[in-house]
């Protein structure tokens, strides 16, 4: 009998694999959605019938209200909150860890580790490990979770020394974990994760709001860790199989993120640029440069006589929710024989993905949806660019401001089109807290207003 779980756990760990698969591509997300709800209800309907579970009443309590829980959650999150939702669940993924070590900890005869004070060096180490990793996340994740939200500012909060100040605490919390595999006293084991929450706190709060897709991604890959190691501890092989590919996956997706930003992941971690995402209300001048206000009716007039056009989708667009009315409107573009498609930058939104998500909500066919590296080239053959609550991504100071912050990173070319459409709500700065000076090019017309509703003017104006 003891081979069938494991049997389970296999069938369950393939099934998790063919779930990153399947979540590679909009096309097969459905698809890896189902394999890993699958799955997860074949791991722990396993796991319910182990001899080793004697009641199922807390078990069944807990199901229920953290079930009732997401359900609700699940039918009444906007899409636009969907990163602080991802974020605010790798805190409780982070704090599972937590409890898990401290139930292991203070009787560890029922996970076979030892008893209480003689408990296996190696135990120890793996507990202590995945307790700080899931208390880091869990800090870590509440901390983005407010930036995200807006409850706490999308600027870096730093402090003097701060790196210097990191460092010492991280090597601190190397000799708690030291001192508690030596004494195996409480107080070591609490100080380990009071330390970790403390690191937490201190290891995000410095970086800025454009940043926030990163950590979203780093913060998914500490939570799968910290699941890892409590997986050692409860001598689980599904749970450290399950941790190692969560948490593989978010570091090579930070790595992608990184990538997309041209910037290096220790930049990011060491506090990187950003501010608040709202920025200035600016105006249509600004020194001795103007920017050309556009109206609803030239924008449909320009793209009634486009022949190529693509649209840049950005955040502002998802807190508008404007993505089923831009389809709409580009489902009018095509009635006119224009060839319309979608640019997508690897950071735009405040998660990986977020674009993708929101026109994939709205139907908008997988085939028109191009990322930067295979898009980049065209704008150039592009008659009329049609920027949506975008700003940073399409800034071209990336390329011609070495002073920039965000000098380096790559961008999308839209000011090589002939003509740029750029809605947004006023000329102020984006989540990176500096001037476009693209509002100002001579192919440039703004679009002031909220991005469905001018997208909705411009729809009226092209019937």
């Amino acid at each position: 009998m003891a081979t069938l779980p494991a049997l389970l756990y296999l069938v369950s760990a393939v099934c998790f694999i063919m779930a990153l698969r399947g979540l590679s591509h909009p096309e097969s997300a459905q698809t890896g959605l189902k394999f890993g709800a699958g799955g997860m209800a074949l791991a722990i309907a396993t796991t319910l019938f182990l001899p080793v579970v004697q009641s199922y009443w807390w078990i069944i309590c807990g199901v229920a209200i953290g079930g009732s829980i997401g359900v609700v959650i699940a039918k009444k999150i906007d899409m636009t909150a969907l990163p602080q939702l991802v974020a605010a669940f790798h805190s409780l993924v982070g704090l599972a860890a937590v409890f898990v070590a401290a139930a292991a900890f203070y009787n560890p005869e029922s996970y076979g580790i030892g008893m209480m004070g003689d408990i296996k060096t190696g135990s120890l180490i793996e507990m202590a490990l995945g307790a700080a990793i899931g208390a880091i996340t869990f800090t870590g994740s509440i901390i983005a979770w407010g930036k995200l939200q807006g409850t706490i500012s999308g600027k870096p909060v730093t402090f003097p020394a701060q790196h210097a100040i990191n460092l010492g605490l991280f090597g601190l919390l190397v000799f708690l974990i030291l001192m508690l595999c030596t004494t195996q006293a409480p107080f070591f084991f609490w100080a380990v994760i009071g330390l970790a929450f403390l690191l937490g706190v201190l290891i995000i709060i410095p970086i800025g709001g454009a940043d926030m897709p990163v950590i979203v991604s780093m913060l998914n890959s500490y939570s799968g860790w910290a699941a890892a190691g409590i997986g050692f501890t409860l001598h689980n092989n599904l749970l450290i199989i399950t941790g190692a590919l969560v948490g593989s996956s978010g570091a090579i997706l930070s790595y992608i993120m990184c990538k997309g930003m041209n910037r290096s992941f220790l930049n990011v971690i060491l506090g990187g640029f950003g501010g608040d995402s709202a920025g200035g209300d600016g105006g249509a001048d600004m020194g001795d440069r103007n920017a050309k206000i556009g109206s609803a009716e030239d924008a449909a007039f320009i793209m009634k006589n486009a022949s190529k056009v693509i649209i840049v989708p950005g955040y502002g667009m998802a807190v508008a929710q404007a993505q089923h009315v831009l389809r709409e409107m580009a489902d009018k573009m095509k009635e006119e024989g224009i060839d319309v498609s979608y640019a997508i930058h690897p950071v735009a939104g405040r998660m990986p993905g977020h674009m993708n998500v929101l026109l994939a909500e709205a139907n908008v066919p997988y085939d028109e949806v191009f990322e930067l590296e295979d898009i980049n080239r065209d704008f150039a053959q592009a008659d009329v660019v049609y920027v949506i609550g975008a700003n940073d991504i399409t800034n071209p100071a990336a390329k011609q401001d070495s002073s920039s912050p965000i000098y380096g990173m790559p961008v999308l070319d839209v000011d090589k089109a002939k003509t740029v459409l750029f809605v947004k709500r006023s000329l102020g700065s984006g989540y990176a807290g500096i001037d476009n000076p693209l509002f100002y090019a001579d192919n440039t017309y703004m679009l002031l207003g909220d991005a469905k509703a001018v997208t909705e003017d411009v729809v009226k104006a092209f019937e």
